[in-house]
């Protein structure tokens, strides 16, 4: 039976600057492993390129990229519609920004590249497999904003997402639900003045005080540390060491 992904974070690229220095730093934080495939027309840039698959337990959820010409380096996620086409011409009217048009990845599918009307970047993607959404690398993403603002309208029109409507205060975090009322995301607020809106992946860790300890020594920096009520969920934010930011969550 195919599964509807639709509304659904189905996959995550990292787009970095020194690709085997960003493998080792998530490979001894989180026991990552690798799979190297070559594409002979790239879906950034073009020609023949290799293609690093991140991998956990056997299940890929993420790429490895080396950063295009006009982006930075950091992670995106990418989304399922059902028309990544007609998705990228609503998002514009909405008030978002086309950063790369619809493109077809050989073997997978079909992507955009968006920046939201807050300036988060997000993925859109149609996938042409019937493998479900990967789940063990990633838990929900983290939409981070220095206010207590989040571009629900945005959101709704593209994805069918909508966030709660119950009262937010300074580190408590707000679910965002899909179509089929299954948390897709977090909102969290009191990000540090100056971070600008911005999607951020969520990886989990059983132990969060380690794992900042490791993440130190292999030279990446912590920029928040939060709770989140009720349940009191730990939040650990950091630059990666190619200054990729992350979530680290305790489960």
């Amino acid at each position: 039976m195919t599964v509807d992904r639709t509304g659904r974070i189905v996959w995550h690229d990292l787009f970095s600057s020194d690709r085997p220095r960003s493998m080792e730093f998530y490979r001894r934080l989180l026991g990552w492993r690798y799979k190297t495939e070559h594409a002979t027309d790239f879906a950034w840039g073009g020609g023949e390129k290799d293609f690093v698959l991140a991998l956990l337990d056997g299940e890929a959820g993420a790429g490895f990229v080396e950063t295009p010409p006009s982006l930075a380096n950091g992670w995106i996620a990418y989304v399922e519609v059902r028309d990544v086409d007609a998705a990228a011409a609503l998002a514009a009217k909405l008030g978002g920004t086309i950063i790369r048009r619809p493109f077809d990845v050989p073997g997978v599918g079909r992507n955009a590249l968006l920046r939201d009307p807050f300036g988060a970047l997000i993925g859109l993607a149609l996938s042409r497999h019937n493998f479900p959404a990967p789940r063990r690398q990633f838990g929900v993403d983290v939409y981070c904003s220095v206010e207590a603002e989040f571009p629900a309208e945005f959101y709704y029109s593209l994805f069918e997402w909508t966030a709660s409507t119950r009262p937010i205060g300074e580190g408590e975090g707000t679910p965002i639900v899909g179509p089929s009322s299954e948390q897709v995301a977090l909102h969290l607020t009191g990000m540090p003045q100056g971070v600008d809106a911005a999607w951020i992946p969520s990886l989990t860790t059983y132990d969060i005080d380690h794992a900042l300890r490791d993440a130190e020594e292999l030279e990446a920096r912590s920029f928040n540390h939060m709770l989140s009520e009720p349940a009191q969920q730990r939040y650990l934010f950091l630059h990666d060491p190619d200054g990729a930011s992350i979530c680290l969550s305790e489960g």
